[in-house]
């Protein structure tokens, strides 16, 4: 007869509590309570809303995960430098960034971001970045190539992030990267595809580019390995002023955005397991030039344009749920 032991080579423990490092799949009886648990894992794949903005805005830029996302900049009727937090019920609002910034790029934490690039008014071409430290903001260093349109074309931590694409001067799309230390940038291979309003996640060893409205090619997909960027699976529907969000290049959820590639709006989205894409759940609010934050399990989506103005509610993305279990027998 199969056991668990033979299956997964280890002993159901006898334990007096529940443990605390606990793995998906594990299994242990809780000798207090009388019963036998399992830690499982369940997807949903489901939208559903969150905590509405004090201030209506898209084309803004946010870091951090679910429960502790910075949200900056934006435009309401005009260029804004206000600033939120979301502490995964509710939005306050915090230290304005030093100007005002529009279609900027975002990477790192709610106590730990950066701000770099973006439309200051005046230029696509913006060469600045600024960090935040949880009480304030300080000069990051500049972009050795000014940009805006990045999107969410940032991606990884305020210590060690990567520049994707954007829009340079003369209002083009362009293929730059750049990497980032903490304290300066430097140039890295520039991607296959020209790209703008696009969508990126991941880290600086390992990220992917999605989208290129204004670019060569609304459906174009690019992955980084920490030293090159390299074509991967084509996304199904040309796409732009998207967004996508997580930590890993080879799991993450891409909201469509602009549908064919800028004027529309769409709600899709889909999820990238490191080799292909799969349609999940759709957002409740079909709407373009947005930004997001969190990883492929639990993941927000924050502000946009929906039919013709700012949108102020965020949702809220569950992919997997991890959690514990009372074993039965029937």
């Amino acid at each position: 007869m199969t056991t668990y032991y033979g299956l997964y080579g280890q002993k159901v423990q006898y334990l007096a509590s529940d443990p605390t490092d606990v793995q998906v799949g594990q299994v242990w009886y809780n000798s207090t309570s009388a019963v036998l648990k399992v830690r499982s894992a369940t997807t949903t794949n489901t939208w559903a809303s969150g905590g509405n903005l004090n201030t209506p805005r898209y084309g803004s830029a946010s870091a951090g995960t679910q429960t502790a996302t910075i949200a900056f900049g934006g435009n309401n009727t005009g260029i804004v430098s206000s600033v939120e937090n979301y502490n995964g019920t509710s939005w306050t609002n915090g230290t304005s960034l030093p100007g005002t910034l529009q279609y900027g790029g975002s990477s790192g934490t709610q106590t730990a971001a950066l701000s770099t690039g973006g439309y200051n008014g005046s230029t696509y071409n913006n060469t600045v970045s600024q960090k935040w430290n949880g009480s304030a903001w300080s000069s990051g260093g500049n972009l050795n190539t000014g940009r805006g349109a990045l999107g969410v074309g940032i991606v990884g931590l305020q210590t060690a992030g990567l520049a994707v694409a954007g829009q340079s001067s003369g209002g083009s799309a362009d293929n730059k990267s750049e990497s980032y230390n903490g304290t300066s940038w430097t140039n890295t291979p520039t991607l296959n595809t020209n790209r703008a309003f696009h969508a990126a996640w991941g880290s600086t060893t390992g990220a992917m580019a999605v989208g290129a409205p204004g670019g060569s090619d609304g459906t174009a997909v690019e992955s980084w390995n920490g030293s090159s960027w390299t074509t991967s699976t084509s996304y199904p529907t040309s796409i732009g002023s998207c967004a996508g969000f997580g930590t890993s290049y080879i799991n993450g959820v891409i909201i469509e955005g602009g549908v064919p590639a800028g004027p529309g709006k769409s709600a899709a989205c889909s999820i990238w397991n490191g080799s292909s894409w799969t349609a999940t759940g759709s957002m409740g609010t079909a709407r373009s030039n947005i930004s997001a934050s969190g990883d492929a399990s639990n993941g927000l989506c924050v502000g946009g344009i929906g039919t013709s103005t700012p949108l102020a509610n965020t949702e809220e993305y569950t992919g997997t749920v991890i959690s514990t279990k009372t074993v039965t027998v029937t």
